[in-house]
């Protein structure tokens, strides 16, 4: 990571803030390699409690420059118990770009998007973290806009910017990243519910050993009866080395011999347990 352009760009910003009353360039705050700058998510939509509580960023970029976002899913059911997890790495002048791309996108406007008429389709957030404070702009339908929305063509051009960037930030070839690799996870969250056998008796899985915090749990908000552990350390990797064999229909065993359903989610860089968890 290269922090002299960081240190420079902001002496230069500071030497012009009086010149002429221009704006400011908002630029990362680069305290701590886990600080968030930039994320894409979405929220909401028509999915189960499990899946919105364990979704995972589009992308999330860092002060340090790292960017992950999730890889290729496998197409076989049932699915990996570990979903695919990507990692690039920007210098200090892509990672300064992205957050030109966000501010020049509309991520700290606030002008009207316009509202489509869609429930079950989850909006899309972005959220910008800059010396300037936190920018939160969501979009309802961004992705999944049907053509009849009625939208006028200023609100379809604002959300056509939002799509680029969330495009350029799928890509940080663009940026000059390099990458990508394997993200390397510390930590691991299981949403856990009881386990219930599958419909079909051909998909019945296996009974795999729990090898994290004891199940099932802290209670998740919202009564829905899910609950959740995090596994660190020595129990995260040994979580991550049984999962490699497992997938969601997965039967886990605990010590005491319930059996369990997990939804596995690895913890990204700014994120420290259950609660930094979706579920809205």
């Amino acid at each position: 990571m290269r922090r002299a352009p960081f240190l420079a760009l902001l002496l230069l910003l500071a030497g012009c803030a009086g010149d002429g009353g221009a704006a400011a360039r908002p630029v990362p705050v680069a305290d701590g390699p886990g600080r968030l700058v930039l994320a894409v998510e979405h929220v909401g939509g028509f999915t189960t409690p499990e899946a919105l509580a364990a979704r995972l960023p589009l992308v999330a970029v860092y002060a340090d420059g790292r960017v992950v976002a999730p890889g290729a899913q496998i197409e076989v059911y049932p699915p990996p118990a570990l979903p695919s997890l990507q990692q690039w790495q920007l210098d200090a002048d892509g990672l300064q770009a992205a957050v030109d791309r966000a501010v020049a996108a509309g991520v700290t406007a606030d002008d009207d998007l316009g509202s489509p008429p869609l429930a079950d389709v989850p909006a899309t957030r972005f959220t910008l973290v800059t010396d300037q404070g936190t920018s939160v702009r969501e979009v309802a339908a961004l992705v999944e806009l049907p053509k009849d929305a009625g939208l006028t063509a200023e609100q379809r051009a604002a959300r056509g910017e939002l799509l680029d960037l969330l495009g350029v930030l799928g890509a940080p070839e663009t940026l000059g990243a390099t990458g990508p690799g394997p993200y390397p996870a510390g930590s691991v969250a299981a949403v856990v519910a009881p386990w219930t056998p599958p419909a079909e008796p051909e998909l019945v899985q296996p009974d795999l050993p729990w090898p994290g915090p004891a199940l099932p749990g802290e209670p998740l908000p919202g009564g829905l009866g899910l609950s959740c552990v995090t596994a660190r350390g020595a129990e995260a990797e040994a979580v991550l080395a049984a999962a490699a064999g497992a997938t969601t229909l997965t039967p886990w065993v605990a010590g005491d011999g319930g059996r369990w359903t997990l939804t596995l989610r690895p913890l990204l860089p700014h994120e420290t347990g259950c609660a930094d968890l979706g579920g809205d």
